[in-house]
């Protein structure tokens, strides 16, 4: 079997410290106070689902209107089954997904054993 066909969504994080998901939102020109008006309540939806751990938002100092979502799961799973499976996600989706252009890549991290302070 090739490496590069490993099935990314049954792998266990390292040492249970959970998965990383990361999301660089760029948001429409002259809609970053609504977007966080918006994530404001978005953010209730997320942090109600299972596997979830903790999140963070924050804003780029060098480019305007431009974002980081850095979430927290317990598993890969967790996100991508659990969360963007529910009827939950569909109210994120409305609060949220109209606000990006171009749409957000989301990518997910595990913590390299070892190199954690």
């Amino acid at each position: 079997m090739n490496n590069n066909t490993t099935n990314t969504q049954s792998r266990a994080p390292s040492r249970g410290l959970g998965v990383l998901e990361v999301a660089i939102l760029n948001v429409k020109a002259g809609l970053s106070a609504d977007f966080e008006k918006a994530f404001n309540e978005a953010q209730k939806i997320i942090s109600s689902m299972e596997g979830y751990i903790s999140h963070q938002l924050q804003k780029c100092i060098e480019v305007e209107n431009k974002y980081i979502l850095l979430v927290n799961w317990k598993t890969l799973e967790a996100h991508t089954k659990g969360f963007r499976g529910s009827a939950e996600y569909q109210d994120w989706k409305k609060l949220l997904h109209h606000f990006y252009d171009p749409f957000p890549t989301v990518e997910h991290f595990e913590m390299v054993e070892g190199c954690r302070a």
